[in-house]
């Protein structure tokens, strides 16, 4: 879930707060780029990354079903800002203004190289299912690395755990 500050705690500027927002930190308003957290996670190795809004409900289901049945690292952004401080220190209105304002601004492009989908305060916000690949996890290339590398010992240990 990104609401795009750390509101928690007063609503200041986090890593994923868009250019030019207004935080309790950044009265005038954010000027550092903001993570792009598909691309992020892509480049840490994920197997599924995808990114929806609180409008798109029933493209997150789906894609919580499609996560859940990958092996390996998996990751889906829930643009979700908060209405209280992020929305209306940055006149956006209030929760219903938030989905009319998702609807408007999101575009579907499944696919899209995550390196296109960084957030701005202004621009449109890409959603959809961006990685979706077949690697091994961490279980099974911890298991080929100790074959290879103690061959039938690790097999016969790994028999006797087993048993």
């Amino acid at each position: 879930m990104n609401n795009l500050i750390y509101a928690m705690t007063g609503g200041q500027t986090a890593p994923t707060t868009p250019d030019h927002s207004t935080t309790s930190t950044n009265p005038y308003g954010v000027f550092e780029p903001s993570f792009n957290l598909p691309h992020l996670v892509e480049a840490a190795g994920a197997v599924y990354v995808a990114r929806w809004t609180t409008f798109h409900v029933r493209q997150l289901s789906r894609s919580i079903s499609e996560a859940f049945k990958k092996k390996g690292f998996s990751f889906i952004e829930v643009i979700s800002p908060c209405p209280t401080l992020y929305q209306r220190r940055n006149k956006m209105g209030d929760a219903l203004d938030a989905m009319k304002f998702y609807k408007e601004k999101s575009k579907i492009r499944h696919g899209a190289p995550t390196s296109e989908v960084g957030m701005t305060m202004t621009g449109e916000i890409v959603v959809g299912k961006f990685v979706d690949r077949e690697r091994p996890d961490y279980q099974t290339m911890m298991k080929a690395q100790y074959t290879e590398s103690l061959g039938e010992r690790f097999v016969e240990q790994t028999e006797m755990v087993c048993s």
